[in-house]
C-alpha cells in the first residue's frame, strides 16, 4: 500500500481528495493536516510514502512547507496547484525546491469538481511514491552560475562553432523541469542548432513560467514557441502545453512552425508526434533526447529518428523516473545512455 498524507487548509478539499486516493486499492490515506506545521509533525510520526501538498495555505504555504520536507523529512511531494500565473509561477519553485510534479485543480484553490482530475493524482501520487527519496534530495535548490558566465562549462563546450542543418528534440516528463535546467545550463550561446523541448506540462501558465525560468539560468535563449515562428539555431523552443508542433520547409533553410491545438490530455505535448514532424523535415539530421518521465511517449519519436539516420540519447536511470528512458532502452532505440550532466557533451558532439 502506498501510504499517503494530504495537506490542504480547507476540510471540504482534504476530504474530498482522501475520498479520491481512498478509492484506488493500492493507496491509503494514513492522515491530514491543514498546514504545514502540523504536516510536519505527522511526517515524523507516519513517514508516509507520498505526499499531496496544497499551495494557499495560513502560516506556512506550500513552497516554505516543500522546502522543510525536503530538508528535514525527504519525502516525495506532489503539487496541487491552481490556473493562475502566479501559481505556475510558485509551482515551479516547488519543482526546483524538489516536487516530484504536481496537478492542476479545475477550478480554482477550492475546486468542488477536483473530481475530474482524479485520474491525474492517482497517476501522479503512484508515480512519485516510486521515487528513490535519494534523488530528491539531488534536486535541492543549488548555486546557479552567474548569468551568460560559461567558464564553468567543459573546455569541448566553450569552444567556437559553425551553425549545422541539424535539430536536437528533447522529449521530458516528470522531473523534467530540474533536468532540462541541468542541461541546457551547460549549452553556449552560439550552440549551432535550434532545440525543440516537449515537456508534458498541464497549462500554457506553466509552460511560460517555465521557459521564462530557463531563460534566466542558461546562457542560450529559451522561449515558447509560436505558431508561424521561424526556427533558428542558438535558441530552445518549449512547445506549449495543449498544442502539437507542425512545421513546414520553405526554399533550403526556412523552417517554420505551425502549433495545431491538441485535445487535453496527462501527457501533452507529444513527444512522439513532435519527434516523427521534425523527422519529416530533417530526416538523418535529427537528434533525439528522451529523459526522465513515467509512461512509453518518446519510444515512437525516437524509432522514427533511428530509422531515418539521425543520432539517440536516452538519460540513464539516474533519472528521477526511468519510465520512458527505460521504454526507449528495451525497445533498442537508444544509441547512448548517459547521466543528464554528460548529456550536453553528446550533443555537441552530434551537431558538430
Amino acid at each position: 500500500m502506498i501510504k499517503v498524507l494530504v495537506v490542504d487548509d480547507s476540510l471540504f478539499m482534504r476530504t474530498l481528495i482522501s475520498d479520491i486516493l481512498n478509492s484506488d486499492p493500492e493507496i491509503e490515506v494514513v492522515d491530514t493536516a491543514k498546514e504545514g506545521r502540523e504536516a510536519l509533525i505527522k511526517i515524523s510520526k507516519l513517514r508516509p510514502d507520498c505526499i499531496t501538498l496544497d499551495l494557499a495555505m495560513p502560516g506556512w504555504n506550500g513552497l516554505t512547507t516543500l522546502k522543510h520536507i525536503i530538508a528535514e523529512y525527504p519525502t516525495p511531494v506532489v503539487i496541487l496547484s491552481a490556473h493562475s500565473k502566479k501559481d505556475s509561477d510558485i509551482t515551479m519553485e516547488c519543482l526546483y525546491a524538489g516536487a516530484i510534479g504536481f496537478v492542476l485543480k479545475p477550478s480554482g484553490e477550492l475546486s468542488l469538481d477536483v473530481e475530474k482530475v482524479k485520474h491525474q493524482i492517482l497517476d501522479e501520487v503512484k508515480a512519485a511514491a516510486k521515487v528513490d527519496v535519494r534523488k530528491i534530495k539531488s534536486f535541492e535548490p543549488k548555486a546557479h552560475p552567474p548569468l551568460k558566465e560559461i567558464s564553468h562549462k567543459p573546455k569541448e563546450i566553450r569552444r567556437k562553432f559553425t551553425a549545422t542543418n541539424k535539430i536536437v528534440i528533447i522529449g521530458s516528463s516528470t522531473g523534467g523541469p530540474q533536468t532540462l535546467e541541468l542541461i541546457l545550463s551547460y549549452l553556449p550561446v552560439n550552440f549551432p542548432a535550434p532545440i525543440i523541448v516537449v515537456q508534458h506540462i498541464p497549462s500554457n501558465f506553466f509552460s511560460h513560467s517555465l521557459a521564462e525560468h530557463l531563460n534566466h539560468i542558461c546562457e542560450i535563449q529559451v522561449k515558447v514557441i509560436e505558431s508561424n515562428e521561424n526556427i533558428k539555431s542558438g535558441i530552445v523552443y518549449l512547445i506549449p502545453s495543449g498544442f502539437r508542433l507542425l512545421i513546414n520547409q520553405i526554399g533550403m533553410k526556412e523552417i517554420i512552425t505551425f502549433l495545431q491545438r491538441e485535445e487535453p490530455d496527462i501527457l501533452t505535448p507529444s513527444i512522439d508526434f513532435a519527434m516523427k514532424t521534425i523527422v519529416e523535415i530533417y530526416k538523418e539530421n535529427s537528434i533525439g533526447i528522451v529523459l526522465t518521465g513515467m509512461g512509453h511517449d518518446g519510444v515512437q519519436g525516437m524509432k522514427a529518428i533511428k530509422e531515418a539516420g539521425g543520432n539517440t540519447i536516452v538519460q540513464d536511470n539516474s533519472s528521477l523516473i526511468f519510465g520512458m528512458p527505460k521504454a526507449v532502452i528495451d525497445a533498442g532505440y537508444a544509441d547512448i545512455v548517459l547521466p543528464a550532466p554528460e548529456i550536453p557533451k553528446c550533443m555537441v558532439k552530434y551537431v558538430s
